[in-house]
């Protein structure tokens, strides 16, 4: 179970185990003779970028790359492959090392110094007024290192989230209780794989095909179907998948090929691969959900400065459709990074734009295998932790109440920890944690996904990039 204990406080949580457990098992292919499956594929007008076409298939006829993929059965046998998403990727043993407080804001500067110790005192006594008296003090002798406004904000709000999160019945409890059932251990574990065999940068052009996209010819989209059904041997060009949502709706899991590249499907699961102004498709699928869970690319300083991700500014984050995609009582789920810009904006403009009412707080806490914080609690430069924001649409006072019937009001407060996994922006699983507060088979949505989930429909532009199947190993063959 991906939950392993469930508290007061919040839950203690196997994000390793909730991937493996949608089933990841190729068994509605057939083996065809000399070891090879039989694929089809269809050649893409747009030859100038040699784009590879979309194919669904166990493997390719060139061989599967790296290992994955093959063992092929004999002739008129069905070949049953299982895959499981590589536990390396979860083998964070050790905290990693935050720089030292006086680096991380201004190196060689004695007042940050100071104003940290002295931070330290007066939060433990609850005066933290008068460290705001000091620091305006530092500011009318014109020094060059002092805290700015959102630093003060930031560790005002941190101060909070220690108060009410790590003392008494937090994290701790969670974590003595994953230490004596044998989930979390205080001894070190070795990798289970060489380092230089983990993929921990595997190249992943989605992005850029989906700005290609824009380049496509228009589709009529009277004519254009909403969804394609993935089915054995089926074939679709880019053109096709990247205006339609793909739907697996299979028991068992899929794999295509896109740009020479292999992606796993869950099954039960649908995804829409597009640009945010590519969005008309998931509009079109026609469905409503009722829990929307949304990971945005928030715009902040270190993402401008390494030009390494696309963000989105605040007015485009408030042009997502959610009104026309949200069912009545729909429970939206934002995550939000710890600068308290973006936090103030979904509570107080981004919400009430798209008419949630704005219920609970939560926090994701990163833990090692041992259930040490991934990083100091105190460290200045990131958390430990990660916001989330939950609120539900407003709409019919009678259409909420039926849909509230046998589930649990959400709390104000939770804790959701984990062991985070290596791999960057990889969420934990929400699904399980969310499953006492709504009820049973309902419609759920990811915007901004990077990876699938098995009852989810998932849109992004990146939506495949964690279902690489080198990001998995293949288990057994059946």
């Amino acid at each position: 179970m991906s939950v392993v204990h469930r508290l007061t406080a919040g839950w203690l949580v196997d994000h390793l185990s909730f991937i493996n457990q949608c089933g990841y098992e190729i068994c509605d292919s057939f083996a065809h003779p000399g070891g090879v499956t039989r694929s089809t594929s269809v050649t893409s007008a747009e030859d100038c970028h040699s784009i590879s076409t979309f194919v669904v298939a166990p493997s390719s006829s060139d061989g599967p790359p790296n290992g994955h993929g093959g063992a092929i059965e004999t002739e008129g046998k069905r070949a049953k492959m299982r895959y499981v998403f590589r536990k390396e990727f979860f083998d964070i043993s050790k905290p990693h090392i935050a720089a030292a407080p006086e680096e991380q804001l201004c190196q060689g500067c004695p007042e940050v110094i100071v104003c940290l110790i002295f931070f330290s005192l007066l939060f433990h006594h609850g005066m933290i007024w008068i460290f705001c008296y000091f620091l305006q003090i530092l500011q009318k002798r014109k020094r060059k290192c002092v805290f700015n406004q959102g630093e003060l904000d930031a560790l005002e709000y941190h101060s909070k989230v220690h108060k009410g999160s790590w003392e008494g019945t937090g994290t701790l409890h969670l974590v003595q209780e994953g230490l004596k059932s044998g989930f979390l251990h205080h001894a070190a574990t070795e990798l289970s794989c060489r380092k230089n065999n983990v993929p921990q940068h595997i190249v992943c052009g989605l992005a850029e095909l989906c700005e290609m996209a824009k380049q496509f010819p228009a589709v009529n989209r009277s004519d254009h179907q909403a969804v394609c059904v993935l089915e054995e041997e089926t074939s679709c060009a880019e053109q096709d998948l990247l205006s339609c949502v793909m739907e697996n709706s299979s028991n068992c899991a899929k794999i295509i090929v896109l740009m020479g590249q292999k992606y796993l499907v869950p099954p039960k699961s649908s995804f829409l691969l597009s640009d945010i102004s590519c969005l008309q498709p998931l509009l079109n699928y026609k469905k409503k959900y009722d829990v929307i869970v949304i990971d945005p690319p928030w715009e902040n300083k270190s993402v401008k400065r390494s030009n390494r991700y696309s963000h989105l500014s605040s007015w485009q984050i408030k042009q997502i459709p959610v009104p026309e995609l949200a069912a009545p009582n729909c429970l939206v789920v934002m995550w939000v990074t710890n600068r308290q810009k973006h936090l103030r904006f979904v509570k107080d403009e981004l919400y009430p734009h798209w008419s949630v009412k704005t219920l609970a707080e939560w926090h994701w806490v990163k833990i090692t295998t041992a259930g040490e914080f991934v990083l100091p609690l105190d460290s200045l430069h990131k958390k430990p932790y990660e916001v989330l924001v939950l609120g539900r649409v407003q709409g019919d006072v009678k259409e909420t109440l039926r849909k509230s019937e046998g589930v649990l009001p959400i709390p104000e407060h939770q804790l959701i920890v984990s062991i985070p996994c290596s791999l960057h922006s990889h969420k934990p699983p929400l699904a399980a944690v969310l499953a006492e507060f709504i009820k049973p088979d309902v419609e759920c949505l990811e915007l901004f996904a990077r990876n699938l989930q098995s009852g989810w429909t998932s849109w992004g532009n990146e939506v495949l990039k964690f279902q690489h199947i080198d990001y998995f190993t293949l288990l057994q063959n059946e």
